[in-house]
């Protein structure tokens, strides 16, 4: 039994990648190395180099290898560059998903867990935010997500490939060991630029906005560490293979931090005073966006063991400190 992690040598995907082969799965992963680096994947699984929106690709690949799941991860998720570019997020995002549901009818394969976002809610009527509250997105990032949804919702009626989303709230964190950890050029995620410009490589954070209806004014995320994420994919690829129908679930913490929280949170940790400013609103950008996760909870069994976001920054902080050029194949 042969699981194909797509997008593998991405951030969220190599260290999901890590919990499969630590849990004894046989792995293989399929990456464009656009954003992937190809360190990052464990030396266990298999690796093949290419798109998932090319379907010739796809057909050697799942020719060559006995696949009965898909863990797919293989998307842009820039929200400010899906507003300046959406075309890009819905020709590689949803086109990739077209391309990806063609190949897996013509080889059998009845089984994917795919990453979804937090983003298709939009701007949320109620926190925490429930897994049939309405999705209404307020960018093109999170457009592209909520048509993967409806067409593997389709696909599933039709072609009986039965799927699980998992609904993403901000990932944070590294593996313990410091083995493997976050590297984006460039980097747009909150925590590791906050500790770039804790470690000196960056001049300072800037916080886009400080007029949001929150209790400081900047945005409020629902913070999930990066290995809980990962088992989480794990327990719903074995979720779907006991037969279970096709779900949505929410994973975050059920907690939500603000901007200027994290920045003390990230002061704490470092030890650092981490210049800050304010700088206007990015378009496209909720104020408050909390899951609530008690779903995956009951359903997957999944128990969180990072719940303390310093906790959580301590790992990424190792990360930094150990990798500060990250990867080094940028």
């Amino acid at each position: 039994m042969t699981i194909a992690v797509l997008g593998g040598a991405g951030y969220i995907g190599s260290h999901t990648v890590a919990q499969l082969v630590k849990a004894g799965e046989d792995v293989i992963v399929l990456d464009n190395l656009i954003t992937g680096h190809r360190q990052a994947v464990a030396s266990k699984a298999r690796f093949y180099q290419g798109d998932i929106r090319d379907y010739q690709f796809l057909s050697q690949v799942f020719t060559q290898e006995k696949v009965t799941g898909i863990i797919h991860f293989a998307a842009f998720s820039i929200v400010p560059e899906s507003m300046q570019d959406p075309l890009k997020y819905f020709d590689n995002n949803t086109g990739g998903m077209i391309t990806l549901l063609e190949a897996m009818k013509q080889f059998g394969i009845d089984k994917i867990v795919f990453s979804s976002t937090a983003a298709t809610y939009g701007e949320p009527q109620q926190v925490p935010i429930h897994e049939d509250d309405p999705q209404i997105p307020t960018n093109p990032y999170g457009e592209s997500k909520l048509a993967m949804e409806k067409i593997i919702k389709w696909a599933d009626q039709a072609y009986g490939i039965h799927f699980v989303a998992l609904r993403y709230f901000n990932v944070a964190g590294a593996m313990p060991d410091g083995t493997i950890g976050e590297d984006h050029h460039p980097e747009t995620h909150l925590i590791p630029i906050i500790l770039q410009a804790a470690a000196g490589t960056r001049d300072n954070l800037q916080i886009f906005g400080d007029d949001y209806p929150t209790k400081d004014g900047t945005n409020v995320r629902d913070y999930v560490h990066v290995v809980d994420l990962a088992d989480a994919h794990i327990l719903a690829m074995q979720y779907l293979q006991a037969g279970n129908p096709s779900d949505a679930f929410n994973l975050g913490s059920a907690t939500g931090f603000s901007n200027l929280e994290i920045l003390h949170a990230a002061r704490q940790v470092t030890g650092e005073a981490i210049p800050a400013k304010i700088g206007p609103r990015r378009p496209g950008d909720p104020s408050t966006l909390i899951a609530a996760s008690d779903k995956a909870r009951k359903v997957l069994g999944w128990q969180p063991h990072f719940d303390d976001v310093e906790a959580v920054i301590k790992t990424a902080w190792n990360w930094h400190r150990s990798h500060p050029e990250g990867y080094g194949d940028r």
